[in-house]
């Protein structure tokens, strides 16, 4: 039996301190946009681009950045990214307009995705399958952590500062994870491979013009206007990855993982629960600040139930999992997330914080079960020399799920607000929420009017999210198996390969 790496525990550390930035980002920024769209003057449209334009990048470049930290080390991507994210956090405090809040998203959409397939890689190399769900456990938990504590800060930053505080969130963060990479961490790579430059072009192309048509929906329809070149180019790039890939004698992303159940039937799976999850948190926000006339600080905070029950559910999952199986803890999980949408699609104007809690927490509890035991599942499936570019592919399709979440849930959003408010409402107050109550100027009754249009097409939303849910646990049940890794298929290594190149990638650590 190949001996375990020593410093691997430590090793987590710094993989746990890497994504806790991305998770403290995007908690933060969420508690921050009805400030930001106030101070900014920003539109719906600009809104959606600030949180979009970090995925519209994010999701481009995963594939290439996983493909770069195989060949020129995963440490260095990973430590590029955090500088890179850090710096562009702290341009943000210098952001004046939509343009420049959006350009510095861009940035650190590039960091991001540096960043995120290297933890990924990383901890699946240097952990074997015995302590893979225990490292898995923690580096969730460690994210939940983020959860609770980075939208009371924010918050706290808003009240007495401004939003652009905020960002300042990251940069103690990432200064830590840089430090105890550069101390802790030792380089990993795969074996040497020809060079894909035409995949990586196609896979950037693609994927970019992709989650760019899908953002583009809610304003110019699937079709209409600039939609359809840009969907266009998205065929036509992805389109051209995959016939490259297949034909190419070193591709640059292995397309036989999805000749593996757990990797294709886990990877849809949480494709459609980001579908479902993609604009939950946006909506939430808008819900608690406009409707029940929460201060952020109390907006953040009431996010604590949804991150309280996910530590409790990852912790728990992490013991159930060699117990009753993946699938079936992937299955029961999503089944709780499901319930805990439809809840929310009763809540009303005037009904308070009492649904939404429990709602929040079931929420909470069935992620905590069932996402640790998916990305562990297919994970699982991923030969150890491919570590980094497949991990950036399961992220890659959950990018994309969150930025068709975000197009599709946000449109509908937008489309039964305005269909729900009064014919003889100003144009202004049709467009959002925020429009209708700072034109109201004490008219009550815009008020009253705007909060019903808000929450009744809030609960239509939900109920969307709710049958994404849904589907996504069947899919699971059907498609996922439970056991060890799955044995290798057509495609990839045989067995006895994935064992040597597994032990080759972990020498490799060190």
């Amino acid at each position: 039996m190949e001996a375990r790496n020593p410093r691997r525990w430590w090793i987590l550390i710094v993989l746990c301190l890497s994504t806790m930035v991305l998770v403290v980002d995007s908690m933060a920024l969420t508690v921050a946009v009805p400030a930001m769209t106030e101070d900014l003057g920003a539109s719906a449209q600009q809104t959606q681009w600030i949180l979009d334009s970090y995925v519209l990048v994010f999701a481009g470049l995963l594939l290439t950045s996983g493909s770069l930290g195989d060949r020129f080390g995963r440490r260095r991507v990973m430590l590029i990214g955090l500088v890179l994210f850090g710096v562009a956090s702290l341009a943000a405090l210098f952001a004046a307009n939509p343009g420049e809040v959006i350009a510095v998203r861009v940035a650190m959409g590039v960091g991001g995705a540096l960043i995120m397939p290297s933890t990924l890689s990383i901890l699946i190399t240097v952990f074997d399958e015995d302590e893979r769900p225990k490292a898995m456990a923690a580096w969730s938990s460690v994210s939940m952590l983020g959860l609770v504590g980075s939208p009371v800060l924010g918050g706290v930053l808003i009240d007495h500062f401004s939003w652009h505080a905020i960002f300042l969130v990251n940069v103690p963060v990432v200064v830590l994870a840089v430090a105890a990479g550069l101390a802790l961490m030792p380089e990993s790579r795969g074996p040497w491979q020809k060079p894909d430059p035409l995949g990586a072009v196609l896979s950037a192309v693609g994927m970019t013009a992709l989650v760019g048509w899908i953002i583009e929906i809610p304003q110019r329809g699937a079709f209409g206007g600039t939609s359809l070149p840009i969907l266009a180019a998205a065929v036509v790039g992805l389109a051209g990855f995959v016939v490259w890939e297949r034909r190419t004698a070193s591709p640059m992303v292995p397309l036989a993982l999805f000749k593996h159940r757990n990797f294709s039937g886990g990877s849809l799976s949480l494709t459609l629960v980001q579908i479902g999850n993609g604009g939950l948190l946006l909506v939430l926000t808008q819900y608690l600040q406009f409707v029940l006339g929460y201060s952020p600080v109390k907006a953040g905070m009431a996010f604590l139930p949804l991150a309280v029950t996910a530590l409790a559910g990852n912790v728990a999952g992490a013991g159930l999992a060699a117990r009753i199986g993946n699938r079936v803890l992937v299955l029961v999980g999503m089944l709780v997330m499901a319930a805990s949408f439809a809840l929310l699609s009763t809540v009303g104007a005037d009904g308070g914080f009492a649904v939404p809690a429990v709602a929040l927490g079931l929420l909470g509890l069935g992620a905590g079960l069932a996402m640790p035991a998916a990305i562990g599942a297919l994970m699982g499936t991923i030969p150890a020399e491919k570590a980094g570019v497949g991990s950036a592919l399961n992220d890659t399709i959950q990018q994309a799920g969150t930025a068709l979440g975000i197009a599709i849930l946000g449109s509908m959003l937008a489309g039964g607000y305005k269909n729900h408010m009064p014919s003889d409402a100003p144009a202004g107050a049709k467009h959002s929420i925020g429009e209708a109550l700072a034109a109201a100027n004490g008219d009550q009754g815009l008020v009253h009017a705007a909060r019903e249009a808000f929450t009744t097409a809030m609960s239509t939303t939900f109920l969307v999210s709710a049958i994404g849910v849904v589907a996504a646990a069947l899919l699971a049940a059907v498609v996922m198996q439970d056991g060890k890794s799955e044995t290798a298929k057509a495609g990839s290594p045989e067995p006895a390969d994935a064992e040597r190149t597994g032990t080759e990638a972990r020498a490799n650590v060190g």
